[in-house]
């Protein structure tokens, strides 16, 4: 069973949907022990860096998701729930994320954005790969998927880093992969056809291990 964490913040409904439409089946929950139990884990979210993680303290989900990755069990991140894994964020921060990965979550273009580019990144923008992952098996380099955000990860171990993307001419972090995570800055449930190829070879993946 695919466990989506809910913490009261996020799209739920429209990554549950991206699933059923590929054909795998997954389950909001808001219990921690059902995200221990689960085969596969996947934390979405759309909001503010340190609500968010308020609200997966004070339910005891923080710890459920971090024991889930420290199982390497399939873990799919989605938009905040990729900014979440990270050391801290600076969004009315600093705040402290979950720690999982070592790195910040900073704001585009402090100093203000270069002339004709607007804040939030809004839009469809190409991948470039930086190492293969399963989740993005037959989804070719390029591919536009659809982004909305402030805000992007920066990971102190470049090594993680599964894909860029650009924007406003400055290269950012569109999603990282160790192990069994995988985590994009970006929607795949919003991305099109695409988009719901990497649901389903998320899927994939986590049916290759039950």
């Amino acid at each position: 069973m695919i466990a989506v964490v809910d913490y009261g913040m996020g799209n739920l409904r429209s990554v549950v949907k991206g699933f059923e439409k590929v054909g795998v089946p997954a389950e909001v929950t808001a219990d921690p022990a059902v995200v221990r139990a689960a085969d596969a884990v996947v934390l979405p979210g759309v909001g503010a860096f340190g609500m968010a993680m308020t609200h997966l303290r004070d339910a005891g989900l923080d710890a459920a998701i971090i024991d889930a990755v420290a199982a390497d069990k399939p873990f799919l991140g989605i938009c905040l729930g990729l900014q979440l894994l990270f050391s801290e964020s600076e969004e009315f921060g600093p705040v402290a994320g979950l720690g999982i990965l070592p790195g910040r979550v900073v704001r585009f273009f402090p100093d203000g954005a270069p002339a004709g580019v607007k804040i939030p990144h809004m839009g469809w923008n190409a991948l470039q790969y930086a190492v293969p992952t399963p989740v993005l098996t037959g989804i070719p380099e390029g591919t536009h998927v659809y982004f909305v955000h402030s805000f992007y990860v920066a990971p102190e171990d470049p090594s993680v880093i599964a894909a860029t993307s650009e924007f406003g001419g400055f290269r950012f972090t569109a999603a990282v992969a160790r192990g069994n995570l995988f985590a994009c800055q970006f929607h795949p449930e919003k991305s099109s056809t695409l988009g719901l190829q990497m649901l389903r070879n998320f899927g994939a993946l986590v049916a290759a291990r039950v």
